[in-house]
């Protein structure tokens, strides 16, 4: 069972990977054995966060701006400057906006689309060469989208362009999944209910708003580390090889409310 689920000497990048949910998922693939790279647009601190995780295992960092095609074209050709084969790359860099309807700013939904849809879009196809090394019949290749429930369900906060591009997101994973799988690239997503995160932040630091958002999940609490990097694992590992074009909740019983 544990070779199962191992990922130890696989190669993962993962984007946004500093702080929040991407540190969660790239602390547990280095604590699991794994050769992690990390991606942020914040130099220093992706620079620091490499040199704390090195600690416990492998792990470096390359500073990209995923915002435009130049900067996903970037990482791309640095990563494969730096590695042979990708076994995972993690697309969990993104960006959220909320404000009141009549407020909300055309420019809210130029900027997320950029960040949350198409540069998961370009990277994920400038890093096809380095997965396709890495794609075996037994042993695929996989990509890992961090979409949201807010893009499974109506989400409570006036977030729509976050919501949407979430949306988008989710049917990505799905057309890609469709289009790599002969070529052994399996492609899942996770959506992540309430986590630490700096999305989060301004709500789960209240303590009064985050009761409230605990007592919505079923499960009666906020997500912790090892769930998102316990699942992401599982898609990464020989467990997981089997699944692809899923849209996998991880948030605790949150969409069963519909």
């Amino acid at each position: 069972m544990n070779e199962l689920f191992s990922v130890d000497g696989r190669t993962v990048l993962v984007t946004g990977g500093s702080r929040g949910i991407g540190l969660m998922i790239a602390r547990g693939f280095v604590a699991a054995g794994a050769h992690v790279i990390i991606s942020s647009r914040r130099a220093e601190a992706c620079a620091a966060v490499a040199k704390e995780l090195s600690a416990q295992g492998r792990c470096e960092a390359i500073p990209a701006d995923l915002s435009h095609d130049e900067g996903a074209r970037g990482l791309a050709a640095a990563v494969q400057d730096r590695v042979d084969k990708l076994d995972v790359l993690v697309n969990n860099a993104g960006a959220t906006w909320g404000a009141p309807l009549e407020d909300y700013p055309e420019s809210a939904f130029d900027k997320l689309w950029a960040i949350n849809v198409k540069a998961v879009f370009r990277l994920t196809t400038a890093l096809l060469p380095a997965l396709r090394a890495a794609a075996g019949p037994d042993d695929p290749a996989r990509v890992i989208n961090i979409g949201s429930v807010d893009g499974l369900r109506v989400p409570a906060m006036e977030v729509y362009a976050y919501s949407a591009t979430k949306a988008a997101l989710h049917m990505m994973t799905r057309n890609l999944a469709h289009q790599l799988a002969d070529e052994r690239i399996t492609v899942n997503a996770i959506a992540p209910g309430p986590f630490e995160s700096k999305m989060m932040a301004f709500a789960l630091d209240d303590p009064t708003i985050r009761a409230g958002i605990e007592s919505q999940v079923p499960l009666g609490r906020i997500g912790r580390p090892d769930d998102m990097a316990g699942t992401a694992i599982y898609l990464a590992s020989r467990a997981g090889a089997y699944l692809t074009g899923a849209v996998i909740p991880v948030d605790g019983g949150l969409t069963t409310h519909g």
